[in-house]
Formats: structure tokens, C-alpha cells, sequence
């Protein structure tokens, strides 16, 4: 990346629309994918800001609610060397907060299982997106749209199509807050 601008990073295809000004990088499914292709594009790219977006499950909030973390949370950490957390750019989330005063701010946690982990919030990939963007020095954030509740194992109640719809939605102004 010439311009060191935003690097938009999300799990799938379908969590991503272009927009102007941003790169993308679809990082993969679960915490090692996401790590490994994340620490990679820091390093051929060296973006200036990442926005980690995607879907996330959630106890106590509706389908399609926007959720901006906090701190990433690795729900499959086990003992007291591993890394567990890792904090967005307060500045970035300052902005992405002022873009979006309705959004939940909450930690989302991190787990390799869908439904692992204990926190109200839940994805795939935040943790590692956020700990190797922490690592390279790079300001980086995550924003999920809510899709599922958190235990419903009937997934044809849970809201695919719609979060995705909602992301490219938001997708602009997230991407237009970023900007440094």
C-alpha cells in the first residue's frame, strides 16, 4: 500500500465492498488464519490504519446492532504467558464512537469454536487482527454487526445475509472515521 491509508480486513468476501480510499484483505476464518495473513499484509503493505470488520453472536443485543470493541478478548488463551487481550487505538475508537453514537462499545472475545467463549460478544478473528496490528505498531480497530444470538444452534434464525448487508452499509463511513 503506496498511500499508507486504511486497510479494511474481514474473515470473508462477504463482509467486504469497496470503497474509496480503502484497501481490503480477506484474512480468513478463526484466530491462526486471520494471524497469519494480517502480520503478512503489515508487512508487504504497511497500511497506516486497520479496520478489522465481520459478524459477531451476542447475548442481550438485537441482530444487526453495531458493536465497536473495546478490547479483543482470546477466549482459548490458556495460563499466564499467553497474550490474551489486545486494545484498539484509543484515538481510532474515539472516532469510529463519535461516527456512531448508537454503537454498542463493548470487549468481543476471540475463540476458535463458535459459541467457546464467556463474553457477551463473540467472533473468530478480532483478537488476532488487533494483536498483530498491536505488534507491528499500527492503530487498529473492530466493528461487528451482530448476526446471531450467542447459543441458538438453529442457524436459519440466524441473520447472515442481513449483517452483511449491514456492514457494506456502515462500510463507508466506518472506513471514512478510520482515516487518520
Amino acid at each position: 500500500m503506496s498511500s499508507r491509508g486504511v486497510l479494511v480486513v474481514a474473515a470473508t468476501e462477504r463482509e467486504l465492498v469497496a470503497v474509496a480510499g480503502a484497501e481490503t484483505l480477506v484474512c480468513g476464518i478463526g484466530p491462526v488464519e486471520a494471524a497469519v495473513a494480517t502480520a503478512r499484509a503489515l508487512a508487504e503493505r504497511r497500511p497506516a490504519v486497520i479496520l478489522h470488520v465481520g459478524i459477531a453472536g451476542a447475548r442481550r443485543l438485537a441482530p444487526l446492532a453495531l458493536v465497536l470493541g473495546s478490547e479483543a478478548i482470546y477466549s482459548d488463551a490458556a495460563g499466564p504467558l499467553v497474550a490474551a487481550r489486545a486494545l484498539p487505538d484509543p484515538a481510532l475508537l474515539t472516532r469510529l464512537r463519535g461516527a456512531f453514537p448508537d454503537a454498542h462499545v463493548a470487549p468481543i472475545g476471540t475463540s476458535a469454536r463458535v459459541g467457546g467463549g464467556r463474553l457477551d460478544i463473540e467472533a473468530m478473528e478480532g483478537f488476532a487482527v488487533l494483536r498483530a496490528a498491536e505488534l507491528a505498531g499500527v492503530p487498529a480497530v473492530e466493528a461487528r454487526v451482530v448476526s446471531n444470538e450467542l447459543g441458538e444452534s438453529d442457524r436459519a434464525l440466524w441473520c447472515f445475509d442481513e449483517a452483511f448487508a449491514r456492514i457494506a452499509e456502515l462500510l463507508p463511513t466506518l472506513v471514512s472515521a478510520a482515516r487518520l
